[in-house]
Formats: structure tokens, sequence, C-alpha cells
């Protein structure tokens, strides 16, 4: 059962282990998270803190054995050679592209995820972007706000009838895909790996990336971010998409060029955009970050250019909270607790490949 404590005792390799309980630091941890991991991990010496691993809170990590992190700790090559006593990281989150994992494995660290948690509630808070855009509710709700309810430029249109393009049809692609075809889209998708009966019960087809970008009126992204997805919509691919049409991303930021997204927004290609993750959204959650040391300017412009996008008003940027439910926080919270008592118990789960 996820969760669920183990009887096993965690491996032992020196005395001073058998008497002293071993260590994990949380980063990341809101104190509602804080007092279930000490309830739940009660026979690990806790240490947790709201803010995530980097140079800074590093002394919180000094000795432990293991680490909990969110997408905000950026575990690199350096940061992890100072921490020489780490054998297990268990993120909580899908994606980890925040850690050197290079790195982990030549040192033997364990890198555990939550592959699944919120297929449906990354998929709703899609739908919460597209509508946004589709009807101008953030643009007539601030309007609104000051007093002015005058329709001058709100009109919107209907999904029904629509073309949705879904690049990534894997869990949240699907419940995506799902969605869609409730509200009578006709739905298009791309992925590496198509799985035809899905597609066939659920009404859609499997098509190249090119003819997504072609055809759909609302882009979707839902691939994971790796070197070969790196800026995988660029200004070439920006260009063959259906002029007028949507982006909407609640992946990763760097899924999209964002200098490439500014120009498809001015050239009105575009029509709009929905992001829930930016390039170097990281820097801009919390700015001090830019003066730090060891910033690449690559990082930087793509920081400043995040900025730019803010001030749009057919762009609608929400800060990487599409998996912020309630139940899914629980799910991940939970899928944590089960990889640590897994790795504790010699049998490590849910480990990145």
């Amino acid at each position: 059962m996820v969760g669920a404590r183990s009887n096993r005792q965690p491996p032992t390799s020196n005395p001073r282990e058998d008497s002293v309980p071993p260590v994990i630091a949380c980063f990341e941890v809101e104190p509602w998270e804080e007092g279930v991991l000490r309830q739940q991990l009660a026979e690990l010496e806790l240490r947790a803190t709201h803010a995530p691993l980097r140079p800074d809170t590093l002394d919180l990590a000094q000795g432990a054995t293991l680490a909990t992190v969110f997408i905000y700790s950026r575990l690199s090559a350096d940061l992890l050679a100072q921490l020489p006593d780490l054998r297990c990281i268990a993120t909580r989150s899908t994606g980890y592209d925040h850690i050197d994992l290079e790195t982990c494995r030549r040192r033997g660290i364990v890198v555990s995820n939550v592959p699944t948690y919120g297929e449906n509630t990354v998929a709703e808070h899609t739908f919460g972007l597209i509508l946004s855009l589709s009807r101008k509710i953030h643009q007539a709700y601030v309007r609104t706000s000051r007093g002015d309810f005058s329709l001058q430029g709100l009109r919107g249109f209907d999904l029904k009838g629509r073309t949705l393009g879904v690049v990534g049809a894997g869990n949240i692609g699907l419940h995506v895909v799902r969605i869609g075809r409730g509200f009578g889209m006709e739905v298009l998708a791309h992925d590496a790996h198509p799985h035809h009966l899905l597609a066939e019960v659920l009404g859609f087809r499997y098509v190249p990336l090119e003819e997504v970008l072609r055809q759909a009126d609302i882009v979707t992204l839902h691939v994971p971010y790796r070197p070969n997805t790196h800026h995988l919509i660029d200004r070439a691919r920006l260009a063959q998409m259906k002029r007028g049409s949507l982006l909407i991303n609640t992946a990763r930021g760097g899924l999209v060029d964002t200098e490439a997204l500014l120009w498809a927004l001015d050239e009105g290609i575009l029509a709009g955009a929905g992001l829930d993750v930016l390039e170097g959204e990281e820097l801009i959650a919390e700015e001090r970050q830019l003066l730090a040391h060891g910033v690449a300017a690559e990082q930087l412009q793509a920081a400043v250019r995040g900025h730019l996008l803010l001030r749009r008003e057919n762009v609608v940027v929400t800060p990487h909270i599409a998996f912020n439910s309630e139940e899914a926080l629980q799910r991940i919270l939970d899928t944590t607790v089960h990889n640590v008592h897994a790795f504790l118990a010699g049998e490590p789960a849910n480990v990145v490949p």
C-alpha cells in the first residue's frame, strides 16, 4: 500500500548506522507536508525547510543520507559534490530535469520520482488555460474589476468543432484528449509511441508533429523535457502553426523557445498562449537568484523574456500550479513516502532510469 510504513529495517554498513537514524533533508515543503512526513517517516531524523536546496541552504543536507526536493531545487554536479553522504534523492515530481542524473549514476545515488499523480489534475488546468484564452476570461476579469463592463474586444470562440492538437499523448495527454472530445473538438495527437486502440476508443487520430501544427486551432504540450525536446517548439515550428492559433504549455518551460514565442505573438501567428511553465521560471520565481554567481547568460535572457510575456494581454501565465490540487498533492506525498521506505528496505521504487 502506497505510503504504508515498511517493517523491514534499513540496510546498515557500519555500527554507527545501527544506533543513529538516517537523516532525510526535505526541501520545498509546506508546514502540512512536513507534519505528514514527520509522522510517516518517524524512524528518520527529519530536517525540513520551505526553501529549495541551493548553496545557501546546503547546510540542512549535510550528513543526510536521503533528500526529497521539488522542481526548484537545482541539483547540479557542483552542489551534489558537497553532499558526500547522499544516497537517495526522492523528487516530488514526475520530471527530473532539475537533477544531474549522470552525477547521480556515477555516485550510486538512487533517484526516484512520482511517475503518476495528477493526470486529470494537469489536464483540467490545461483546459482552464484554454478557456481563459478562448473566452477571454482573464481580460474580462481585469476589466470588470476596474468597473468597466464594456464588451469591446472580449468576443471569444467556441471549442466545439475546433481542432485540438495534443503533443505527447501519454497519461496526461490522453486525459486532455478525453476532455477535448467531451467539448466536441476534433483531436489530433503526436506521440513517439502511438496506441491505436486507444485512438479508436477515444476518437482521435495520430499524425506527424508537422500536421498537428498546421491543422490545430489549439496546440497543447505534454512531453517530458529532455535534451532532444529542448526548444521543441522553435521559430521554424511556430512558423508552421495555423495563423491565429493558441499554444498551451503545462509541461516544461524549456520545450518552447521564448524568443521565438514572442516573435510568433508579434507576427500574429499565435493569437495567444497559456503557460503554466516558463524558461528560467526558477529565476523569475526568486529573483535574488538573478544576481547569483554561476547563472548563465542564456538563463538570464530567458528570465527577461519571461517577464516580457507577463505584460501581454493575450498571454495567460500561471506559476507552475497545474499539479496543485489537494488530491494530487496528497498522492505526491504518499508516493514519496513509499519511495523513501522502499529505498530504506533495500528495494528502491520508481527509480529514474
